[in-house]
């Protein structure tokens, strides 16, 4: 084998070489994205919520489920709430939020009624005790499920329970 040869094989294996390097794909995986889970689960959570004289909200937990399955999509797509709507949170073992989803204030109802002159009519209902039921996906990474109050139009938050979730 000569040189020229020799250096012919080099030449066209290192553009072999960064041909296929060009090739790969530079999107990186974020942190937070869900990694499609092997046996997906589900999980149902039960509390009560109350809010006292002040007007302050108290969650007291009852119970939760875990089950195998998986949600359908569209479920749970709320993405921002109003003040006094739930955040519930489900987070890593670190406290890093991995999924959240937004849950309508459980203690503010509208109803519909006809009135006497037999139109429709709505009507705000605020209650100070209320069931919150939960139903999500669950993480394989989540340890906790924090539930937050929205305090304000920038989507800042108040805790008010976290459960453990092992």
């Amino acid at each position: 084998m000569t040189f020229k040869t020799f250096r012919n094989i080099i030449l066209m294996a290192l553009l072999t070489f960064v041909l296929s390097l060009s090739c790969v794909s530079k999107k990186r995986v974020s942190e937070s994205a869900e990694v499609q889970e092997t046996n997906p689960k589900l999980i149902f959570l039960n509390y009560n919520i109350s809010k006292d004289e002040n007007g302050k909200k108290h969650v007291a937990f009852i119970n939760k489920t875990i089950t195998d399955g998986k949600l359908k999509e569209g479920i749970n797509t709320k993405k921002t709430g109003t003040i006094g709507d739930l955040k519930c949170s489900q987070l890593n073992k670190d406290s890093i939020e991995i999924q959240s989803v937004i849950k309508d204030n459980p203690l503010v109802k509208m109803i519909e009624y006809v009135n006497d002159s037999l139109i429709f009519e709505r009507k705000k209902i605020e209650l100070n005790n209320a069931s919150l039921s939960l139903r999500m996906s669950l993480s394989s990474r989540a340890k906790f499920m924090v539930i937050s109050e929205i305090i304000d139009s920038l989507q800042n938050t108040r805790p008010l329970i976290t459960t453990k979730l092992d």
